[in-house]
């Protein structure tokens, strides 16, 4: 119990220090473009409706939830081809190198010209960014499993999807999961970017209209539905990591134990 409350208190208490800085910080401020915080804490509840909810947050959310889920089974599976051969590595590495140096968001001119100017378009720029770190650090934990340990699954004849499934995949689980992480806050950096071009909803085309109509604090609003977001995605994250890691962080537990 008294862990589970140093933890919460971890949790929100610098949250609530940054809160009360930005509070006293602009507080009595008359700069249009920095509003006081108890401005935009008050017109939050009037911009952030059910319906506006429904209509811009829950489709950044899908575009978000589509492009991550492609980049994650794209990354892990090319990721696991190219660590688990020395000649596929070696052959695709020049590309890689080339590819991972070009920013996503220039892309995004490019990609619509394919994809159009709808959803599709939009998952792909995710899809695009949210790659590399889960493909690189799948590449990193399949080159990084225990050499004793493939030789005795295949003197024990485990070959195929076995051997997959239950050594490899699970000895590079804890830099993939590291990468998924990593990808998790370049996929929501790509959302808002991606909803600034053509877009006629979600959060970044929101922020962008408030904006361009000079309504800052509903525009400050936005950012902080941002932020929100980002928070309890990371939250779900480390949830689903404890379960996922369980038997990693156990036994990092008994090293340091012992």
């Amino acid at each position: 119990m008294r862990a589970l409350t140093r933890q919460v208190l971890f949790a929100i208490g610098l949250p609530a220090l940054l809160f009360g800085v930005w509070w006293v910080a602009s507080d009595g401020s008359t700069d249009p473009f920095w509003p006081p915080l108890r401005t935009i804490l008050e017109t939050f509840p009037s911009v952030w409706t059910g319906e506006r909810l429904r209509a811009d947050l829950l489709p950044s959310v899908l575009r978000l939830t589509g492009g991550y889920l492609l980049a994650a089974v794209v990354g892990i599976a090319l990721g696991t081809l190219i660590g688990s051969y020395r000649g596929v590595r070696a052959f695709c590495e020049p590309v890689l190198e080339f590819l991972r140096a070009v920013p996503p968001p220039v892309l995004v001119p490019v990609i619509m010209l394919f994809a159009g100017i709808g959803d599709t378009m939009k998952i792909v720029v995710i899809a695009s960014g949210c790659v590399w770190p889960i493909l690189l650090n799948t590449v990193e934990g399949v080159r990084a499993v225990d050499s004793v340990m493939l030789e005795t699954a295949r003197s024990y004849h485990l070959r195929g999807v076995g051997r997959l499934r239950h050594l490899v995949l699970r000895s590079a689980s804890p830099q993939i999961v590291a990468g998924l992480r990593q990808a998790l806050s370049v996929g929501i950096i790509l959302m808002v970017i991606s909803e600034m071009f053509a877009a006629n909803n979600g959060i970044g085309f929101t922020v962008v209209q408030f904006q361009r109509s000079f309504a800052i604090p509903d525009m400050w609003t936005g950012i902080l539905i941002l932020g929100l977001l980002g928070f309890l995605l990371s939250l779900a994250f480390q949830f689903a990591e404890r379960r996922v890691l369980g038997w990693y962080h156990g036994l990092r537990a008994s090293t340091r134990r012992s």
